[in-house]
C-alpha cells in the first residue's frame, strides 16, 4: 500500500528492435559547426529554464482492448502468428509517437486472455469460451511492450460476468456458474455482486495471481462498478443489502462496497510487488454541481450517483495511485466541456500523491455528430490545455486500433507538436524504486555508444548536448534523442552524450558523458 468505459462516456451523457534504439527523438540537439569550440557540460552556463514543449517526464498510454475484439485480437480464431503480429504492429504505432505505456485488457469479462486455474480463457481469443488458444499470450504481450520501452499496465474489469445473460452458454468452471449467488442479472448481462465479501475477495485473488506470475507494470480498472442505467432495469442486490447494509443508505453501501474492493486491491498488489502501480480510468464526471456544490460545473451522469464510483473518496485514502479521467468531450461541450472538466480534477489530485493522467477519446475524431471532433486539431488542443496544469501529468488514448487508422490525422498531429522528443515516465510517491547506479565504462567507436549494464537497469536514457555544451538533461526533455532497453546506441551524429540508467519506475541515475567524434 502506498505511503503517504471508455465507450461508455459518450452514451452516458444521453442519461442526462531489442537492442536497437526506440522513441527516437527527432532533431534533438545540433550537430558541433567544424572547428568550433564546444563548452563541456561542466562550463557551460545553461540557461534550463523549463520548456513545456519537452516534458522531462510524461505518462503517454494508449488502451488496447480486447473486449468484442475492439483492438486486439481483430477478431476470434486468429492464429497465434497472427495475433502476434497485429499486437507488435500496435506497439510499433505507438512506440514511434514517443509512447510509453500500454494499458492491455486481460480480463474482459471474468475470463482471462493469459492462462488462469481461477477463470475460463476469454471467447475472444478463439471464439469458444474456455477453449485452450494453444498458447499464453500475457508472457508475449508482456515482453514485447518492454522491449520498446512500454510500461504495461494489466487492465481487469472488476465486475462484469457475462455479455449473455443465459449463465448456461458459459463454461462449466466459470465462476458464475461455480456461485450463481455472487451474481446479479441486470439488462442483457450478468455482473457479479459487489456488496458480497466474497466477489472481492475472488477479484482480488484474481488480479494478485496475475502480479504474482507475470512482469506486469501496473493494475488498472477502467469505469465499469456497478453498471451504467439501463432504462427501468432495478439492480437487485437487496438480499446482500439486507445481510451487509448495516443500517447505511443503499447509495452510501454501494459506494462503500466498491471503495472496499479498490482498498483491497491497493492493499494486495503492493504487498505482492511494491513497485506494481494501481490505478483507475473513472467516468469522466464525479458528480455535478446541481448534485454537489464541490461537483463540476457539468450536466451529465454523476459517477458517485448513478454508478456508485467515488474517485474523491480514493484519492483522498491513497488507495490508488492514479487515475485517468475518461474527459471524452470535446471543448466548448455545454454539458461536460473539456477546459472546465481538466481543471476540477486538477484540484481534486493537488497535493494528494496521486498522479493524475487524461483518458483522451481518440476513437471520437472525426464523428460527425459533434462538430468539434470534426476538427484534426481537438485533441492536440487538449495537451495544449493540459500544460496550463502542473497536476496533469500524461494523456491515455481510446482506442488502440485508433493508432493504425489514425483519424483526421490527429495523432500525428499530437505526436509532432507535443511528442517531438521522448519522454520518461512520471515518477509516482511512495512505490518502491531507486535510480541504478550511473553506467559505467561508456564510450565510443565511432558512432556506437557502448557503456556496461548497470545492475537493477530496465532501460537507460540518451541525451545529445547542443553545441552550446548546456546540459539541461535534469530539466526537460530537449535534449533527450531515445530511451534503450540495451546498453548501446547508435548516434545519428557527432556531439557529447550522456547516458543515465533507469530502473523500472524510472528513477534516473547520474550520467555517463560520451564523445562522439566522426573523421
Amino acid at each position: 500500500m502506498r505511503i503517504g468505459r471508455p465507450l461508455a462516456a459518450a452514451a452516458a451523457l444521453a442519461v442526462v528492435t531489442t537492442g536497437a534504439a526506440y522513441l527516437f527523438g527527432p532533431g534533438a540537439g545540433e550537430s558541433p559547426a567544424a572547428g568550433a569550440e564546444k563548452k563541456t557540460p561542466s562550463t557551460a552556463a545553461a540557461d534550463c529554464t523549463p520548456d513545456a514543449r519537452y516534458p522531462k517526464r510524461q505518462l503517454r498510454g494508449v488502451w488496447i482492448a480486447t473486449v468484442q475484439n475492439i483492438d486486439w485480437p481483430s477478431r476470434a480464431g486468429l492464429g497465434i502468428d497472427k495475433q502476434k503480429a497485429e499486437y507488435v504492429r500496435l506497439l510499433d504505432a505507438a512506440a514511434k509517437r514517443n509512447f510509453n505505456a500500454v494499458f492491455v485488457q486481460v480480463r474482459p469479462a471474468a475470463d482471462a486472455i493469459y492462462k488462469s486455474s481461477m477463470e475460463p480463457w476469454s471467447r475472444f481469443l478463439t471464439g469458444t469460451a474456455g477453449k485452450d488458444p494453444g498458447w499464453d499470450p500475457l508472457p508475449f504481450l508482456v515482453d514485447e511492450a518492454h522491449k520498446r520501452g512500454l510500461e504495461f499496465h494489466a487492465w481487469f474489469n472488476p465486475y462484469r460476468a457475462s455479455y449473455d445473460a443465459n449463465v448456461a452458454k458459459l463454461p462449466a468452471s466459470h465462476p458464475a456458474r461455480q456461485h450463481p449467488g455472487w451474481t446479479v442479472k441486470y439488462g442483457d448481462r450478468v455482473y457479479f455482486n459487489p456488496g458480497l465479501p466474497q466477489v472481492r475477495d475472488h477479484v482480488t485473488k484474481v488480479v494478485t495471481d496475475v502480479v504474482k506470475r507475470y512482469d506486469v507494470d501496473g493494475v488498472h480498472f477502467d469505469d465499469y462498478f456497478y453498471p451504467y442505467p439501463s432504462g427501468s432495469a432495478t439492480f437487485d442486490d437487496s438480499a446482500a443489502f439486507t445481510k451487509y447494509g448495516k443500517g447505511k443508505r443503499l447509495a452510501d453501501w454501494r459506494r462503500d462496497n466498491v471503495n472496499t474492493l479498490v482498498a483491497q486491491v491497493d492493499q494486495a498488489v503492493h504487498e505482492t510487488k511494491p513497485y506494481v502501480k494501481f490505478g483507475i480510468s473513472p467516468f469522466g464526471i464525479w458528480r455535478n454541481k446541481s448534485n454537489d456544490p464541490t461537483g463540476s460545473n457539468t450536466a451529465g451522469m454523476s459517477a458517485y450517483d448513478s454508478i456508485y464510483a467515488d474517485a474523491r473518496a480514493w484519492i483522498k485514502s491513497g488507495t490508488v495511485d492514479y487515475v485517468i479521467p475518461q474527459l471524452y468531450w470535446p471543448r466548448g461541450f455545454k454539458a461536460a466541456d473539456y477546459n472546465t472538466l481538466v481543471p476540477w480534477w486538477a484540484g481534486e489530485v493537488k497535493g494528494t500523491g496521486v498522479d493524475l493522467y487524461i483518458g483522451q477519446a481518440l476513437y471520437r475524431v472525426g464523428a460527425t455528430d459533434d462538430k468539434a471532433w470534426t476538427r484534426p486539431g481537438e485533441l492536440s488542443a487538449h495537451l495544449t490545455l493540459n500544460r496550463k496544469y502542473k497536476q496533469v501529468e500524461g494523456d491515455v488514448y481510446f482506442s488502440g486500433k485508433q493508432l493504425l487508422t489514425n483519424p483526421l490525422g490527429a495523432l500525428d498531429r499530437v505526436a509532432k507538436e507535443h511528442y517531438s522528443r521522448p519522454a520518461l515516465l512520471p515518477l509516482i510517491k511512495g512505490l518502491d524504486g531507486e535510480a541504478p547506479a550511473m553506467p559505467a565504462g561508456a564510450g565510443a567507436e565511432g558512432t556506437a555508444l557502448t557503456w556496461e549494464p548497470s545492475p537493477g537497469a530496465r532501460s537507460y536514457a540518451v541525451y545529445r548536448l547542443p553545441k552550446s555544451g548546456e546540459d539541461c538533461h535534469t530539466t526537460d526533455a530537449r535534449d533527450l534523442v531515445a530511451v534503450v532497453e540495451r546498453p548501446e546506441f547508435a548516434a545519428p551524429s557527432a556531439g557529447t552524450y550522456l547516458v543515465t540508467a533507469l530502473d523500472r519506475l524510472n528513477h534516473e541515475s547520474k550520467p555517463a558523458t560520451v564523445e562522439v567524434r566522426t573523421n
